[in-house]
Formats: C-alpha cells, structure tokens, sequence
C-alpha cells in the first residue's frame, strides 16, 4: 500500500502539463454524421536533442527511433480506444492498424511520406471515412547515449523536459483538419509510448468528438 501511495504521489509530481487547447472546424458535425470508420496513422515523431547528444547518434539512428515511437503510440492509441469501446461508446469503427499499416505499405508510403501525403488520397487508400494522427514533439528527451541505444532497441526513449503532443482528425472527403487536440506535458510522462497516450487520451477523451455523450 505505502508503495502504491508512493507510485501515485510520484506520477502526479512528473506529469505536470499546461491546458489542452481545442480547435474545432465549423465543418466538424456535418462531417461527423457520415463518419463510419476511422483509420489511425503511426505518430508523426520528432526528438530534439541536445548538442552533446546529437553527436552521440547519426541522423539515421534518430530516424529510427522516431519511427518505433511513432509506431507504438499508434499502437498505444489503438488499444486505448478497443479497451474503452467495452465500456464507452464511439460513433465510429477505428481500422485495425495492423491493415492500416500493410496497405500503406502495399502502396510504397513509408513513414517519412505521411507527413506529406494528401488525407483525401490516404482516407481512400485505406478506405476509411476519416484520418487520425498524433504528432508528438520531444525536447532533451536523453540523459546520455546510451538512452539513444535504448530508444532505437525498444521505442523507449528516457526521461523527457517537455512533450507537445498533438491529435489531429482530417475529413476524407475533403481533406480537412476538423478537430485538433495540443496538450504539452513535462517530466518523465515521456518514459514510454504508454505513459505518454494514457496521459494525452486520459485528458483527450473528455472532449473527444466521436464519444458518445
């Protein structure tokens, strides 16, 4: 018990985080009453490091790393949504990502393409209704080189200064972004894929659109 209390009084110390903001396209509840399925993207991810760091790793291992985070974050925000369908409802299907992912990649899109690639194309490629992604911006995230080796091995990438994550929902049919969610957390809420979508969709999923009310 003195251990849990422990735990719990810890992850509120580091997960300090500023406001969310919330912007919503006047287009959003024509587009959302035609909504049926919705496909989630692998995160776009970018890690800033710090000078004595960046000499420690080459462009191509922080490339890496971004990507395996960027995958397990989809990941992470897949299984939030299946956990909670069994006690909340959502007014749309999410694609399983695992057909997500092979149709992007039976099409040649890789992971540097997606921040570029039109969401009209894409939502039809994989035939959904609409096109969800995170972007997650990391400041310092490394203690040392090590951690660098740590993040490329297990998508893990230590403790992190600041996080500015953001959930973007962009129509299929024209391409649109409708609704956009930033929300910027400091201290070691960035340790992991895990920690960090608990703590976005634990905020998120208050004002998250395709709820039920």
């Amino acid at each position: 018990m003195k251990i849990n209390f422990l735990a719990t009084l810890l992850i509120g110390l580091v997960l300090t985080s500023c406001g969310p903001k919330i912007y919503k396209s006047t287009e959003f509840d024509t587009a959302l009453s035609r909504h049926k399925k919705v496909a989630i993207l692998p995160a776009d991810v970018t890690t800033r490091l710090r000078p004595n760091e960046a000499k420690k790793v080459s462009a191509e291992q922080l490339d890496q790393m971004n990507e395996k985070t960027g995958l397990a974050i989809q990941d992470k925000m897949y299984s939030w949504f299946l956990r909670r369908s069994e006690k909340f409802q959502y007014t749309v299907s999410f694609q399983d990502i695992t057909r997500t992912n092979a149709l992007l990649k039976q099409a040649g899109i890789g992971y540097e393409d997606l921040g570029t690639k039109d969401r009209t194309e894409l939502a039809q490629l994989l035939g959904v209704d609409a096109v969800l992604q995170n972007k997650s911006s990391m400041d310092k995230p490394m203690s040392d080189g090590a951690a660098v080796a740590v993040g490329v091995l297990f998508g893990v990438w230590g403790n992190t200064n600041s996080v500015q994550t953001t959930i973007n929902i962009h129509d299929g049919k024209s391409g649109d972004l409708l609704w956009k969610y930033d929300y910027q957390a400091s201290g070691s809420v960035g340790s992991s894929a895990n920690n960090l979508v608990n703590a976005l969709m634990r905020n998120a999923s208050k004002k998250f659109p395709y709820s039920v009310k």
